[in-house]
């Protein structure tokens, strides 16, 4: 089959960190489904085990609890993938999420925020991408191939209330994916490509207290993200795993720079 029309990634290693986060975890779950060798890397222990013991079942994997803002760390666990396995073709950068310090309540303005947890927040999320896509991707460089996907946001289509060092590390990640793919692609391989994928509203841990009421209904927050959806509806988190595949295979193989919204149309939505 030709460069450019397979969506197959069976055999590839690819490694996931805050791989034991739902999100991480389903993104995870596809890759084993898929075929492919997974390495999930996250900083919690418990959850780490709890998460490898629940996708064994589903393929080759291992797990591996790693900083993602600890170079150390990180250059640990990818001399240990490449003992293992040889190779790192796919990474996945899911590690990353607000923090509740870092997010505005309804009564509180800008200047109500706590600096420290806007730097953790911004730190988490883009030198928790930045680092990671160094120490693994210099080993995609050495081997002349692979795909990095980091995870963007709609936080950085449009001002978002509430949410300003999410907002702000998510719009940073956006353009180290382009500068990136551009370093990579010119001075490395072609076959090396970097990607970002913008979820759009997704119900999850970190988010359902300000979507959805005690009572099961809909907060006022979510009647507004509705209102600006085309499709009415909130996204189930294994929507996204497809497009996920995809930018990993080579199916994908002239596709880089790129960040994609998997929203319902949200980013496109005036509301009117």
């Amino acid at each position: 089959m030709k460069e450019g029309t397979s969506f197959v990634i069976k055999d590839q290693v690819a490694l996931v960190t805050g791989g034991g986060g739902v999100l991480g975890g389903s993104i995870s779950e596809s890759l084993l489904n898929a075929g492919a060798k997974v390495a999930i890397l996250d900083i919690r222990q418990d959850v780490l085990a709890i998460r490898t013991k629940e996708l064994e079942p589903y393929g080759e994997l291992t797990g591996l609890v790693c900083n993602v803002l600890d170079v150390a760390s990180l250059r640990k666990v990818r001399d240990q993938i490449l003992e293992k396995w040889g190779s790192i073709d796919i990474l996945i950068n899911a590690a990353g999420g607000n923090i509740p310090g870092a997010t505005l309540n309804e009564d509180q303005n800008v200047f109500d925020m706590k600096i420290d947890d806007f730097r953790k927040v911004t730190d988490l999320n883009l030198n928790g991408t930045v680092y990671p896509s160094l120490i693994f991707g210099e080993a995609m460089a050495r081997n002349g191939k692979g795909s990095i996907i980091n995870i963007s946001s709609m936080a950085t289509y449009s001002a978002i209330t509430r949410v300003p060092g999410y907002s702000v590390a998510k719009s940073g990640v956006n353009i180290f994916t382009r500068w990136l793919a551009m370093e990579l692609a010119i001075k490395f391989s072609e076959k090396i490509r970097v990607n970002a994928i913008a979820p759009g509203f997704f119900i999850g841990d970190q988010n359902r207290a300000v979507l959805i009421n005690p009572d099961g209904s809909y907060t006022d927050r979510s009647e507004k993200v509705l209102a600006r959806t085309p499709m009415k509806r909130f996204g189930d988190i294994g929507e996204l795993n497809g497009l996920v595949q995809f930018l990993c295979s080579d199916a994908a193989s002239f596709i880089t720079v790129a960040i994609i919204p998997v929203d319902g149309g949200f980013s496109a939505y005036s509301g009117v």
